[in-house]
This record gives C-alpha cells, sequence and structure tokens, in this order.
C-alpha cells in the first residue's frame, strides 16, 4: 500500500514526532508506516487521515 503521509506531513510542518504524539503512536511506528515498511491498522489509518485533514482514500493508495 502506498501513502502520502510524508508529503502531507511535511506540508502542514509537522514532524513525524508531532504527528505520532497527535496518534498515539512511537514515531518509529510513523517512520515504518512513511517507508512502507508496516501498514497502519484502520484505526490508526482513520487517526493519521483525521491528523492530516485528508481522506482514508485520500491518503492511502492500492500498490
Amino acid at each position: 500500500m502506498e501513502n502520502k503521509i510524508r508529503e502531507r506531513r511535511k506540508e502542514l510542518g509537522l514532524s513525524q514526532e508531532e504527528l505520532a504524539k497527535k496518534c498515539g503512536v512511537s514515531r518509529q511506528t510513523v517512520n515504518a508506516i512513511e517507508n512502507n515498511k508496516y501498514d497502519p491498522t484502520l484505526a490508526l489509518a482513520f487517526s493519521l487521515a483525521k491528523e492530516l485533514h485528508l481522506t482514508v482514500d485520500e491518503l492511502f493508495t492500492p500498490a
């Protein structure tokens, strides 16, 4: 699964640490998701989308 997390996070001026805190996960988790090494749970995907002001469909696309 591809995602736009890194691009959108940078557009909003957020660090990985800041986004991780808002979503209740570690910075390493955000890093792993950004690098397509880890697929988030559905709950985390919705949380990331909310914090990045996108829908889940806009944030994640099938590879």
